[in-house]
This record gives structure tokens, sequence and C-alpha cells, in this order.
């Protein structure tokens, strides 16, 4: 009996398809109403940013084009046969939203709306009454209607949702129609799915986003809060991230007898990961017994320590420069661990010193490694500028090079403060980069002997 009522589709040809579509039993005019109604449905469609509120709109101008007696949508989405969950209903006198109320849908057993869902195939029953058994778990959605039209929606090509609309009257879907309609409707439901996608995928980015402005917020505060006040030397800064966080850090350290110790560093890579690691260098850092002394005993501690228990199997190393300045002398110590040298604007002699005469390999690539230190005196109206790669590697249009050359024209304006300084070389990068935005971390440290 069960093959007698059911019709199991087979597509039209072209010419079928396209007379179904385009004639009309009311007259020459109401395919013209029916594509204007079409057309504004369409229209309302591409505004929309929630589902809930593009099916609900859909299904009223839907009904209004292709009237029923009531219809139900069912899904299987994470569920095993032979369950399903009645996602919408025109029984229901409250609508629940599926995406946001799914604890509330109803969730079902077999009977002829799960046989038709896990059925997996577009049918057509032109009478159901026969098929109904009183115990059927979907009866309520079911009882009083004698035929109906049975749509799924693929995702991965199973049909994990199903629109079933239903009439009173045995019969009462056109087979030439159905195929249309089926179109429609999986076309729709296509439609609403990637929409779900893009609002939980906008919903993930606002959660990511958020976590990584706390990242980039916890990154900043273990920076200097201002800069130390340091006899004879005016001190100026700027840190700025490719991302939300980075790996640039730099720090300055009190030490006994008037003396201060000025880090700078970059972690390999960017974003996060690099951010991580910077928080690891600085409690490294803060954390070593006493004063390290001299500049070397402190990037021996820090990469002693991120050889053995940081960098060993994730291949993140850490270039570093740490320098001792003496305010008493004017004297400056350094050590180095694969950073790019600082450059010293000699003022009263005219020329540009690179502080390279010392070097060593990054931190965290070797556990034991001896660096080795230098000194230099500073004379009144120097300027030494300590910096990451992010500023001399800086590109432009052409895939140029900021580089040491540009860097250092603009250390010849020997009668800027360090704060002036500081932003003529940023001006200097503004207009190389044409403003573009930074491809790296970019930290400046600058101090003029005053």
């Amino acid at each position: 009996m069960r093959d007698a009522m059911t019709r199991i589709m087979n597509p039209p040809s072209i010419h079928e398809r396209s007379t179904a579509f385009s004639v009309s039993e009311s007259g020459p005019g109401d395919w013209r109403q029916r594509l204007a109604m079409i057309t504004a449905m369409m229209r309302e469609m591409s505004l929309q940013d929630d589902p809930q509120a593009m099916v609900r709109s859909y299904g009223e101008r839907v009904r209004r084009l292709m009237p029923s007696d009531g219809w139900v949508s069912l899904s299987r989405r994470g569920l095993e046969p032979p369950r399903y969950r009645i996602t919408r209903a025109s029984i229901w006198t409250e609508p629940i939203d599926p995406w946001k109320q799914k604890d509330r849908l109803p969730l079902l057993e077999g009977g002829l709306l799960g046989e038709l869902l896990y059925g997996d195939e577009p049918r057509i029953i032109d009478d159901i009454e026969p098929l109904l058994k009183p115990d059927d778990p979907a009866l309520e959605y079911l009882q009083g209607q004698r035929s109906l039209m049975a749509i799924p929606h693929y995702d991965k090509g199973v049909g994990l949702n199903m629109v079933v609309t239903m009439s009173k009257q045995p019969r009462a879907y056109d087979l030439e129609q159905f195929p249309e309609r089926y179109w429609m409707s999986s076309l729709f439901g296509r439609a609403t799915q990637n929409l779900v996608l893009r609002v939980e995928l906008k919903r993930a980015y606002e959660i990511v986003e958020r976590e990584l402005n706390v990242v980039a917020d916890i990154q900043r505060s273990l920076l200097p809060k201002t800069l130390p006040a340091i006899p004879g030397l005016e001190l100026a800064a700027h840190y700025q991230t490719s991302q939300w966080a980075g790996g640039d850090y730099y720090d300055f350290f009190e030490l006994p007898g008037g003396r201060w110790g000025f880090l700078i560093a970059d972690v390999s890579g960017h974003g996060t990961p690099a951010a991580v690691m910077m928080a690891i260098l600085h409690s490294l850092a803060h954390g070593h017994p006493g004063h390290p002394e001299p500049p070397s005993a402190l990037l021996e501690h820090v990469n002693k320590r991120l050889s053995a228990s940081y960098t060993a199997e994730n291949e993140v190393f850490v270039t570093a420069f740490y320098g001792i300045y003496d305010p008493t002398q004017r004297q400056f110590a350094y050590s180095c661990a694969g950073h790019n040298p600082p450059q010293l604007r000699r003022c009263s002699l005219g020329r540009v010193d690179s502080l390279e005469d010392v070097g060593g390999p990054p931190l965290g690539l070797f556990e034991d490694v001896e660096y080795a230190q230098a000194k230099v005196t500073l004379r009144p109206g120097d300027i030494l500028v300590l910096y990451t790669d992010g500023v001399t590697e800086a590109m432009n249009s052409e895939n140029k090079q900021f580089g040491l050359e540009m860097l250092n024209e603009v250390l010849t304006r020997c009668n800027l403060g360090a704060s002036a300084m500081r932003n003529a070389i940023l001006e200097a990068l503004d207009r190389f980069t044409d403003s573009n935005a930074a491809l790296d971390d970019r930290t400046l440290l600058v101090a003029k002997v005053l």
C-alpha cells in the first residue's frame, strides 16, 4: 500500500521544467506578480544577518506564494538514527530559535517523519492517512493532514535537515512544480546554513579578539610604566606590535651605585606565541638573584633557562642586547646575543659608531654559552639608539628596507632631544613605508647624553 501512496520524483526534462516555472493557471499576468514577490523576497534575504529572522521572513513570503495547511521542519544533525528534532512547526504558538534554544526543541524517535528524514530523498505522499499510526511520535504535527511534500536539505551530501509541507487535501501537490519547489527550498537551506556559519565565525572572531586584546594588555603591563630618571641622560621609547600582541621587549633595571641596566629583546615569530615567550623572558630577566654583573651574566642566566625549559622543542629563539650605564663615569658596558647592534651617534665627532664589537648566538639555542662584553665611554651630545629589526627591516612599496643608512641619516640631526629624535625616526619610517601597517614589531629606545 505504501508504494501505491508514495511517489518518488524523477526530474523532468529542461523543457518540462521551463514550462512548469513559467506557465500560470491564473492568467498571463500572474507570473509577473510572482516574480515581483520573489524579487522582493530575495532583496530582503540579502539584508538579513540573523538566521532566525531570515527563516521567519522567508517562510512568511513563501507561504503567501505557495499556501499550505501545515508545515514542520526537522533536523537529525548530531543525532543517531532514528532520533530527530522538530525545529519549527506551524502548530507552535511560540517560535523557538533552534540555534540559541536547542534544549527546547522536541526530540522524537521514528515514525513517519523519521522515516522520511532518514530516507534522505525528496518525497511526495498523496495520502498519509493510511500510513499514520496512533502511536506515531509526531502525530500532533500530522493529524488532520492528507498529503505532504518532503524536501531534504543536504549538508556534505547528507540530508541532515528537512522541510515537510502538508495539505488537508489528498493529492494536493503538482508533480510538475515539485522540482522547482525542491530547488528553491534547497537553495534557501544552503543560504541559511552559510549565514549560520558566518554568524558563528563572527562570534568566534569576537571571542578571539577579546582574548587577544587581553593578551596585549597583559603584555603591555610588563613594559615599564614610566622611563627612569637617570642623571645626565634623556630617554624616549616607542613600542609597536604588528598584531594584537608581539614578541618585542624592553626594560630597565635599577642597579647599585646609581647605575641602570638597559635591555632590549626580540622573540622570533609574531603574535600570541611570541607574546607568551616575551612574558617568560620578562619573568626570567627579573628572576635573577641579586644584580647580575657584568652584562653578560644576565644574558647567560636567561639563555640557560630558556634552553633548558622553553625553547628546546619549539624552535623559538630570542635576540637580546643588554647594557649597563654608569652615569658618574658616562660608561656603557654591554653584551649582545644575536641582536641588532645599537647605533651611537657621536655628535661631537660627526660620525656614527655601531656597537657590534661583541656578539653571540641568540638566547635559547644553546644552553652553555658565554657571552663577551665591551665598554664604551659616552660624551655629552651623544645619541644612543637601541632598536629591533622591525625598524630597519621595514619595507616600502618597492620591497626596499629602511635600513641602517636611513636610520643613521636621521641621527645626523644632533640638535634634537631624545623624544624629538624618536619622533623623527618614526616620521621617516612612516614616509618610507607610505604609512602602511607594520609587518613586524617595532621597538625604539633613544638615549641622549646631556
